[in-house]
């Protein structure tokens, strides 16, 4: 039992990851409807920004989060205006495809400009806490209440501005959101900005807990989507949940089979929900 509580503590901390990041790529799906391969890759952008701040300036991690996070929205912005908008009209498949293109880019430019070995933010070891039987290392209670702030900030922004409202509108119905005044392009680069933002979180919390490699992002981006589709394409809320859920299903998973196999597990809950239940857990719209 005590093993078990252990591994839910875990995957808490995975599905707290996993959730910043399918926040991120369910947004982009419900107002682009383009799934974005690349979206890994900003994950592990975002926490290379967030090492050259920790090591020019000698700050602590979560110093580095903003400055990180406001680069990778800019970066997003900027490949949306500058590669897919451009391509935004034809067919899925060829965005699909550029979205490929973009993570190779990424991913090369990451080796090119930071190396290709493994680094950290901090060097040392960290002394866990010991609650009674269970331990917890204290960069999991950071990440856990900085991922919880960014998901409560994510969720009064939808709901508290204009924005917000407008963003949850085009991804109901865009046609009829276009209609009564919104302006898409606003709307677009918010959601490309939010996105990116999210993904650096996502990608430093996830430095913060193992170590940083050019093929961070990518190696979590197969649980990311399982998340999206487990709560549901397009809805934010319900990537929330599938993220809490994958997690803790992928830690519980080392029960019974070597931790090396946990990614399948993400893969068969995502292929059972697109057999059984293709519109996800979450019912409604964003």
């Amino acid at each position: 039992m005590v093993e078990v509580i252990q591994l839910l503590i875990n995957g808490i901390l995975l599905g707290s990851i996993l959730a910043l990041g399918a926040v991120g790529a369910t947004m982009i799906f419900g107002v682009l409807r383009f799934a974005h391969f690349a979206h890994g890759d900003f994950m592990a952008v975002g926490a290379y920004f967030a090492l050259s701040v920790v090591t020019v300036f000698n700050l602590p991690v979560l110093a580095a989060l903003p400055v990180a996070m406001a680069a990778t929205a800019g970066l997003a912005v900027a490949i949306d205006q500058l590669v897919y908008r451009r391509i935004r009209r034809v067919q899925p498949v060829i965005l699909l495809i550029s979205s490929f293109a973009t993570a190779l880019v990424l991913r090369s430019l990451i080796q090119m400009i930071w190396g290709s070995s493994n680094q950290v933010y901090e060097t040392g070891i960290q002394l866990p806490w010991r609650i009674g039987p269970f331990t917890l290392k204290p960069d999991h209670l950071l990440i856990f209440l900085a991922a919880t702030g960014l998901v409560v900030t994510v969720h009064l922004f939808l709901t508290r501005t204009r924005l917000g409202k407008a963003m949850r509108a085009m991804s109901d119905n865009m046609n009829l959101a276009l209609i009564t005044g919104i302006p898409a392009d606003r709307v677009i680069m918010a959601t490309w900005a939010i996105g990116g933002a999210l993904a650096a979180a996502a990608g430093v919390f996830l430095g913060m807990d193992t170590r940083l490699h050019p093929v961070m992002g990518w190696t979590l981006l197969l649980p990311i989507f399982a998340a999206t589709i487990l709560g549901g394409i397009g809805r934010p809320y319900g990537a929330i949940f599938g993220g809490l859920v994958i997690g803790c299903a992928m830690e519980l998973s080392t029960l019974i089979i070597p931790g090396s196999y946990k990614p399948a597990v993400a893969f068969a809950i995502m292929v059972a929900t697109l057999v059984f239940r293709p519109q996800g857990i979450i019912k409604g719209t964003v």
